[in-house]
């Protein structure tokens, strides 16, 4: 995995001071707080004014919660390159694709541009770049999806197809080079979701927007009552995230994503995603601190039958995305190398 030990490197070495700004401290309004004045995060979810959940936030990816392989935040299955496997299985990788030429700028535990540190041993250590604060437990659900691989908590991985399989060893043998985050193009769902950046949600009562800082990805949720575009509709040009419109149930948001761009990565190591996807989300926020995705994705192209992963997200306060301008001063894609022949 010498090229993306090369791209980490680039990266360090090209990092500027004025890089390392960072948000101006301020007080997030309307947080319950304890008398020691942290965030009281097992406080019950806020709601918006015709009575759902309000998911509105600035959100970091978590570990734990799920069966198997990724409970506890930060330990095995958690986000970040330290799940990252390496081509044919053994050692995690040294790194994983990295976009643009220098760290994000930011606070102090900056990942470098494209997100992908090694993810901090142990539960969070409360606020921090892309850590949220500590708080309960996560819910029991689906096996926990990772920044690396879609598939690590899942018994035998995720479910793939022998044309996914074959493809995603091709990736893998090509040092994952080809990742669209290592060229500055939006990324997978599971990636935007576990990527070690933060992302902010704004909520409407007729639209959910997602502001992932890693390559300024936006993503719209549709609550307004409209319906995806039918798939027989050829006139409708696949998205790079999806067609994406959502109802309610109960507390819970349902998202459902069609019409995806053909060739999409889920994860780091290239389990792949085609155009004949269907995603659904379900959005829930048991707490005031935590927010939980379940994420099932039907591809009978992909995969052999549909499958569910979990995401685990916590609550950042007194803070904000800061500005990711991925090509930037972008000085990795000159040191992308192909493996040498065997």
């Amino acid at each position: 995995m010498r090229v993306f030990a090369s791209l980490l490197f680039a990266a360090a070495v090209t990092m500027s001071p004025p890089l390392m700004a960072q948000w101006p401290k301020f007080t997030t309004p309307n947080v319950p707080r304890l008398p020691d004045g942290s965030v009281n995060m097992a406080a019950p979810p806020p709601k918006t004014a015709d009575g759902h959940t309000d998911f509105t936030g600035v959100w970091a990816a978590a570990g734990g919660g799920g069966r198997g392989r990724g409970r506890g935040a930060g330990g095995p299955g958690a986000p970040g390159a330290a799940n990252v496997a390496a081509p044919g299985g053994g050692a995690p990788a040294a790194g994983a694709p990295v976009a643009g030429g220098a760290p994000a700028a930011g606070r102090a535990n900056a990942p470098a541009a494209g997100g992908n540190a090694p993810a901090p041993a142990g539960p969070p250590a409360g606020p921090g770049r892309g850590r949220g604060q500590q708080g309960p437990p996560f819910s029991e659900g689906s096996p926990i999806a990772t920044f690396g691989d879609i598939g690590a908590s899942i018994e035998g991985g995720a479910p793939m197809t022998p044309w996914a399989a074959a493809l995603k060893k091709e990736r893998m043998a090509n040092n994952m080079a080809d990742n669209p985050d290592a060229h500055c193009l939006p990324i997978g769902f599971t990636q935007f979701h576990t990527h070690p950046q933060p992302r902010k949600i704004l909520q409407t009562p007729t639209e959910l927007a997602i502001i992932y800082e890693s390559n300024y990805g936006l993503r719209h949720i549709f609550m307004d009552g409209r319906k995806a575009p039918p798939p027989e509709d050829q006139d409708v040009a696949p998205w790079w995230y999806g067609y994406t419109v959502g109802k309610w149930e109960g507390d819970t948001l349902v998202a459902t994503t069609t019409h995806i761009r053909d060739g999409m990565w889920l994860d780091v190591n290239g389990t792949p995603l085609t155009d004949q996807a269907t995603v659904v989300e379900r959005f829930r926020r048991p707490t005031f601190g935590n927010l939980e995705i379940e994420i099932s994705i039907t591809d009978p192209k992909a995969f052999t039958r549909p499958f569910s992963v979990r995401v685990n997200q916590r609550l950042m306060v007194d803070t904000d995305l800061i500005e990711f301008i991925c090509n930037e001063n972008e000085q990795s894609s000159k040191h992308y190398t192909a493996p040498p022949a065997k």
